[in-house]
């Protein structure tokens, strides 16, 4: 990743799936050429969702037979659950690009043991994902890693359980480590009610313990007009 955040601005709600999902599908094209595959890892959340529809839409013809799809947190609750990362993703992209069911690599969020859980999807990630893509919660919280969680302070595990202050409670969340070593990062954000955390995010002091988000600011960030109004330095 980079050392500083780029900031993408576009000008409407509308416009930033298209925006991002442009990136996606130019990021996928970019590793399958380096390396014949590309690993790419989803974020959950109301903006992701658009995205990933508007890569069905307009790119479905990009070579998903050599995605291997990944996440970046789950809910501890079952694969079709309504809270279920992978079941949004799965409606939204997976199947309407057809995705192949043995490149979906979900993490197991149903499962009773969830520090078992976390320990063997460790084991199914690549060393570095090509493609890591990221959202801002309102307490700038970023996959499953909330503020001041002992996660944040990980030098060794790759994933682990979580607990959350906002429902479901209990999670899987890939570690600083994991974000450090991806080899692109983008976080997505949309709509005014997210200015003031992307400004504390971007311009305001760097504490990844207060503001776990940072740990991806040398990625791209993805805002709208409204994500964007509160920053000092905006992109023209």
């Amino acid at each position: 990743m980079r050392t500083e955040p780029e900031r993408i601005v576009v000008e409407s709600h509308q416009s930033l799936p298209h925006a991002a999902a442009s990136w996606i599908a130019d990021a996928i094209a970019e590793a399958i050429r380096q390396s014949g595959t590309c690993s790419l890892a989803l974020s959950g959340g109301r903006t992701p969702r658009a995205v990933y529809g508007e890569l069905a839409a307009a790119f479905r013809d990009a070579p998903w037979n050599k995605v291997h799809i990944y996440f970046g947190d789950e809910r501890a609750v079952p694969p079709n659950n309504a809270d279920s990362n992978y079941r949004m993703a799965r409606e939204s992209l997976l199947d309407p690009v057809h995705v192949p069911a043995g490149n979906v690599h979900r993490m197991e969020g149903e499962r009773a043991d969830l520090d078992g859980a976390a320990r063997d999807y460790e084991r199914l990630l690549p060393p570095a994902l090509d493609i890591l893509l990221l959202g801002i919660g309102p307490d700038g919280h970023t996959a499953s890693l909330f503020p001041g969680e002992p996660a944040l302070d990980e030098r060794t595990r790759r994933v682990m359980p979580a607990d959350s202050p906002f429902p479901p409670p209990r999670r899987l969340t890939i570690t600083p480590l994991v974000i450090a070593a991806a080899r692109r990062v983008a976080v997505i954000v949309d709509g005014a009610d997210k200015a003031d955390i992307v400004a504390r995010a971007l311009e305001g002091p760097r504490d990844p313990h207060a503001l776990p988000v940072q740990l991806a600011l040398g990625g791209v960030w993805f805002l709208d007009r409204g994500a964007a109004s509160k920053l000092a330095r905006v992109p023209a």
